[in-house]
């Protein structure tokens, strides 16, 4: 099943520096390079980069300071400190030899689960998966894992690979060759929003080709809708007489329809749409108001709060009409809103 994509592998990508003279040593520091970086970038540093540090020790002993003028033009400078401190605990620990068992590997400092399972696969050439991104979404499409991207499906990768479920064919074929092939595979034609399946070696052993949809998966997280909020300024009037305060019937295409609301106009809103409320006819400092924050849909709401006598209400040129007194108590049906500004200045107990 994979001996076409390994054959390609080879004659297309066997020419990459550190896949010559590979050791230990020289797979830890291309498998750290290439983390978060393209192979071109790292093919303008890996050989002067070992020029300078042709060994473990010599790289153990050196000072971060220098490494990181080394490691100029990798970017991820995190990366190199890793690599310094993995080659320091190699050296003092394990007598300056890369251990080759995965509980070793993963317990070194700047060695995590992918770096382990590298050194011990395509280092070591041992059965092993080295699962980055580009192994979990070629596996999940050539095999149709439908797990969620991410932990879950690696994890589904891991299960079905230690009981021998899919890539049975890695040890018969090499763990290093295998690995890398799948590696090229992810690079070259099965990338994460473009796919090249007419010329893929894999075409014809590929669930996701048969599917008619290869980018279906690895199955991606819905991303969350970004809730857009708009700030709105209120002016609220409270205009109170014998115990009854001036409201409006909210229109049916109104929030809070049929219910019974305070006179109130838009002051400043970030929609340009909202026409729930009429724009305030005068002019003021409305920021010396009392102010209380409500919110609505997706509405972040500042009200300004006005009491004002029915002879004040009409002087400032409102008019009564469309307007009705309600009670101000609960079988009124006033507003939410409505009753938390009374309550807010102590009209409602």
């Amino acid at each position: 099943m994979f001996e076409k994509l390994i054959k390609w592998s080879k004659a297309n990508h066997n020419d990459l520096p550190w896949r010559e003279n590979r050791t230990l040593y020289t797979t830890l520091v291309s498998e750290i390079m290439l983390q978060q970086t393209t192979v071109s970038t790292v093919l303008n540093h890996y050989e002067r980069f070992l020029q300078k540090y042709p060994t473990l020790e010599s790289l153990a002993q050196d000072s971060e300071d220098n490494l990181t003028i080394e490691w100029k033009g990798l970017g991820y400078y995190r990366r190199a400190r890793n690599l310094k401190r993995a080659c320091e605990e190699i050296k003092n620990n394990f007598d300056g030899k890369v251990p080759l068992d995965y509980n070793d590997l993963v317990g070194i400092n700047g060695i995590g689960e992918y770096t382990a399972n590298a050194i011990i696969a395509i280092g070591a050439n041992k059965r092993a998966l080295a699962i980055d991104a580009n192994l979990e979404r070629v596996i999940s499409r050539i095999y149709g894992i439908k797990e969620l991207k991410g932990k879950k499906l690696q994890d589904k990768i891991k299960q079905l690979f230690a009981s021998s479920k899919i890539c049975q064919e890695i040890d018969e074929l090499g763990a290093r060759e295998f690995n890398e092939a799948l590696m090229d595979l992810g690079r070259e034609f099965c990338k994460a929003n473009k796919t090249y399946c007419e010329v893929c070696p894999m075409n014809r052993n590929c669930y996701s080709i048969e599917s008619g949809d290869p980018l279906a998966l690895p199955i991606k997280e819905q991303e969350k809708k970004i809730m857009k909020y708009f700030d709105l300024k209120l002016l609220r009037l409270i205009v109170e007489e014998n115990g009854k305060i001036l409201t409006y019937k909210k229109a049916k295409n109104e929030w809070l329809s049929n219910q019974f609301e305070i006179p109130s106009f838009t002051i400043l809103s970030e929609d340009i749409l909202l026409n729930q409320y009429p724009k305030i006819p005068i002019q003021f400092d409305y920021e010396l108001l009392p102010m209380l924050k409500t919110g609505i849909t997706k509405y972040r709401i500042e009200n300004y709060l006005l009491a004002l006598s029915l002879k004040e209400f009409e002087e400032l040129g409102f008019k009564q009409d469309g307007y009705q007194w309600k009670p101000i108590n609960n079988e009124s049906n006033l507003s939410t809103t409505t009753h938390k500004i009374l309550k807010f200045l102590d009209y409602e107990k």
